[in-house]
């Protein structure tokens, strides 16, 4: 193999490296995720070099030709990887030399391993944004299914997890919703910044081949090509950014997790999660563990600190390429594993969550939840000055825990102790379903602000 290996790197090198040189310069055993984006790049490269009459047209067909079967046996798990060969890109060309003969040395004319593998990687995580995209749409309308059947089923709202007040279920998980689509405007956008082509940059500085870089570029689906070969090889950008947009959506996935652990307790009882997501204990049989939830909460460990990985990785680098980037690609390929892996797992368990509607309800007047509504009433009501409003409810709160009772179950002689203005209408604004029906706000947790929310983002989904 060693031979082989001194062949591909050209005649500067007599010996080839020992064994922990090798171990340590191989990227095959990852970068072997991106053959197809790496034969996807040949193939438009050579179909350029034939146009441009760089190449001819039958050494570009032999040229095709073979990169497909080469592809057939990645894909059918024939194909022999070697970690004298390196990387991805020396594997493929070894083999395409083995089975065509001299027109694969022509392949790598009027481009460097530099702009391949930036152009690799750039397809690849192209790909992962793009199934992101698809996995939190699908989500996002597991969300919307919750928020419709729960648009008018109330639930406590919560500020340093203490009951602070009713909220619809439906408004809760539109919250999510709301979450869910800010990550995917963030891969979109990201996206589009990172649709540019580095194929034509070369090792560094361009080519003095007359190349179409247009032509790859829009063969290979992107919108241009880069416009400076320094950056083109440089820039890690595209990943950061993958990365960045994936960070904050397993954080926002984490969060409902905890939620879900918290929700599933016995002290809760605000949900049911499916037995699919679900396990046992070894010694504890009455145990149900919320295990699904639990692991999505923690990938957000690996992803973030994929994202802090790379990020170190790129802080002192000077242009062009140092070999430091082939560092960045495993952390890359685990945190796109983890992202879709938990965007799968929260779409199942929120497709099949059930919540506890009675308890739900229950919860959702404890507290004295409705203390603000009482103080609006006041506002409203008696024209009084919110602040003297606060402190008039305040009171009451402290009546009603000293009588061991919850505001609506004063008496309205009780209230008109403490403010002697206060009228039996009071009690229309105490009730848990009165309290959500009033937030008509928009944006607020009434039901049909709920539907609102619910019909637009499903417009905006189709």
């Amino acid at each position: 193999m060693a031979d082989k290996s001194n062949t591909m790197w050209g005649g500067r090198f007599a010996a080839g490296p020992d064994a922990i040189m090798e171990a340590i310069n191989a990227s095959i055993g990852f970068d072997q995720r991106m053959a197809r984006q790496d034969i996807e790049g040949s193939r438009a490269h050579a179909a350029m070099l034939a146009a441009t009459g760089i190449i001819t047209d039958s050494d570009a067909e032999a040229i095709r030709e073979g990169l497909l079967t080469v592809l057939s046996e990645i894909e059918s798990g024939t194909f022999e990887f070697s970690t004298a060969l390196e990387d991805i890109h020396m594997n493929v060309e070894s083999r395409l030399k083995d089975l065509i003969g001299e027109p694969a040395g022509r392949l790598h004319t009027a481009r460097s391993r530099n702009d391949q593998v930036a152009t690799d990687f750039k397809l690849w995580v192209r790909d992962q944004i793009d199934a992101a995209i698809d996995g939190i749409e699908a989500l996002m309308k597991a969300f919307l299914k919750q928020a419709e059947e729960g648009a008018s089923w109330v639930m406590p709202g919560f500020t340093h997890l203490q009951t602070a007040q009713p909220v619809t279920w439906g408004h809760h998980m539109m919250a999510y919703v709301e979450m869910l689509g800010r990550d995917l405007s963030r891969f979109k956008d990201a996206r589009v910044r990172m649709n540019e082509s580095p194929l034509g940059g070369a090792a560094l500085a361009g080519t003095s081949f007359p190349i179409d870089r247009h032509m790859t570029a829009e063969a290979l689906g992107f919108d241009r090509p880069t416009a400076n070969s320094l950056d083109s090889t440089a820039d890690r950008d595209f990943a950061l950014e993958y990365l960045s947009a994936a960070s904050i959506c397993a954080m926002h996935l984490s969060r409902f997790a905890e939620e879900l652990v918290i929700w599933s307790s016995a002290q809760f009882r605000f949900v049911v999660l499916s037995d699919r997501f679900s396990t046992g204990s070894s010694i504890m049989p009455q145990k149900k563990n919320p295990d699904a939830a639990e692991l999505i909460r923690a990938k957000i460990g690996r992803i973030l600190g994929a994202t802090v990985s790379l990020f170190t990785v790129m802080k002192g680098l000077p242009l062009t390429y140092s070999k430091d980037m082939q560092e960045d690609k495993e952390q890359v390929f685990d945190a796109a594993d983890s992202l879709m892996l938990s965007l799968a797992a929260m779409e199942g368990m929120v497709s099949d969550l059930t919540a506890n509607i009675p308890a739900l309800e229950a919860s959702a007047g404890s507290g004295f939840s409705t203390a603000t509504d009482l103080a609006d009433w006041l506002v409203r009501e008696l024209n009084m000055p919110f602040r003297d409003a606060h402190h008039v409810t305040g009171t009451l709160v402290a009546l009603a825990e000293s009588k061991g009772c919850d505001l609506p179950d004063l008496t309205l002689e009780d209230m008109q102790n403490v403010a002697a203005g206060i009228t039996q209408g009071v009690f229309d604004v105490l009730g848990v379903h009165n309290s959500v029906n009033s937030r008509q706000s928009y944006g607020g947790t009434a039901p049909d602000q709920v539907r609102a929310r619910i019909s637009d983002w499903k417009e905006r989904l189709k």
